[in-house]
């Protein structure tokens, strides 16, 4: 069997893994398919208490994907040449910055910075919506994405010919697994390394924070411009706020986010409301604020009666895992477990510059800028 043919088979049982299971991370690439960054959740990823090793989180045991990688490795240096990488989300390019990889082609963002080391590059879009045409004339050998578009953007990968890799960015462990096994592939361990320690450092200190307290009973909004979706455990947002010590109230799906009516919610009844924004974050927080003010059922909400309800940050709670989550997790902390009269006023204050920091993003007009082609 050629390494090209075992490449596909094991990443068609990988991608299988992630629809049947709710997997979080891999890398599916045309031609040459690979999947990393396993991401089955451990019970260590939903409670910050968890009596766990990072060890364990950042573990890769599955034999086949380990022989995937090695496969995609020695690809990579049989080429005898840096390969030509496009990062077509602001995370993936926030990755490729930190593993040192050189890119061909790089996404636009209304919300995001692009690192500067990609100042140059051509862009080739926004993640959600890569220009095709742009991507195929970079003759790229790679595209790296979020696994969170997969199903929106590989059959227009498998339209040109490259290897593609969708990273795991629905959790924290899931992006070092994914950081990882990039770091094998791109000859980059070195890199992958330091920054897996890093995590390993944050971890150990971090998770012994809200160790035998009461988890609250947590509800997350996830808002785009004209409606919101419910984020589960298994959305970046959910698993940010599981290692902070909350409770999902919607803990017991498989999807990354539902559609849920108000009533259903209501039955939930959290103790805290977060309200968080995906694209056009400007949008996003005047949808919410006049939802909240108008649609009478909030008000029954206890969260709402007892002024639980909180904007976060639109820079550090997106879709896909970011090197921000130290900030989202300190932002989470006040809203969870308010110790004192300073930490309620603390996640107020928290909450009140979100909704400015949205407002003032402009990311309508620069979305309309980028749209029209100014």
């Amino acid at each position: 069997m050629t390494g090209n043919n075992y490449l596909k088979r094991a990443a068609v049982l990988f991608l299988a893994l992630v629809v049947l299971l709710s997997l979080a991370g891999c890398v599916d690439q045309k031609r040459g398919k690979t999947k990393t960054g396993s991401d089955k959740k451990t019970s260590s990823e939903n409670a910050a208490g968890a009596d766990s090793d990072v060890n364990m989180l950042l573990k890769i045991d599955d034999q086949e994907e380990k022989a995937a990688v090695e496969a995609a490795k020695k690809k990579v240096q049989s080429m005898k040449r840096e390969p030509r990488i496009i990062a077509t989300s602001p995370a993936t390019a926030d990755i490729c910055d930190k593993l040192e990889l050189s890119l061909t082609g790089v996404c636009t963002s209304t919300v995001s910075t692009i690192p500067k080391r990609y100042k140059n590059v051509e862009t080739v879009g926004t993640a959600m919506s890569p220009d095709m045409e742009t991507v195929a004339s970079l003759d790229p050998d790679w595209i790296l994405s979020p696994i969170s578009l997969q199903g929106d953007l590989q059959p227009k990968y498998e339209a040109i010919d490259t290897d593609w890799a969708f990273l795991n960015l629905r959790s924290v462990p899931g992006m070092y697994r994914s950081i990882q096994e990039l770091g094998e592939i791109f000859d980059r361990k070195e890199q992958a390394q330091k920054l897996v320690d890093e995590f390993a450092k944050f971890y150990k200190e971090y998770k012994e924070k809200n160790r035998g307290k009461d988890r609250p009973k947590v509800m997350i909004l996830m808002g785009l411009p004209g409606s919101y979706i419910i984020a589960t455990p298994n959305s970046y947002v959910g698993s940010l706020v599981e290692l902070a010590g909350g409770e999902n109230v919607y803990s017991d799906e498989e999807q990354e986010f539902l559609t849920v009516n108000t009533e259903d919610m209501k039955t939930k009844e959290p103790d805290i409301i977060l309200r968080a924004a995906h694209a056009l974050p400007d949008q996003v927080v005047e949808m919410f604020q006049k939802d909240f003010a108008e649609n009478d059922i909030w008000q029954h909400f206890e969260a709402v009666k007892n002024g639980r309800v909180y904007d976060l940050t639109y820079e550090y709670f997106g879709m896909s895992a970011t090197f921000r989550y130290p900030q989202a997790l300190e932002e989470l902390q006040p809203i969870l477990y308010p110790e004192s009269e300073a930490d309620a006023q603390k996640a107020r204050d928290n909450s009140d510059g979100a909704q400015k920091k949205a407002k003032d993003s402009k990311a309508t007009e620069i979305y309309e800028e980028q749209k029209d082609g100014r």
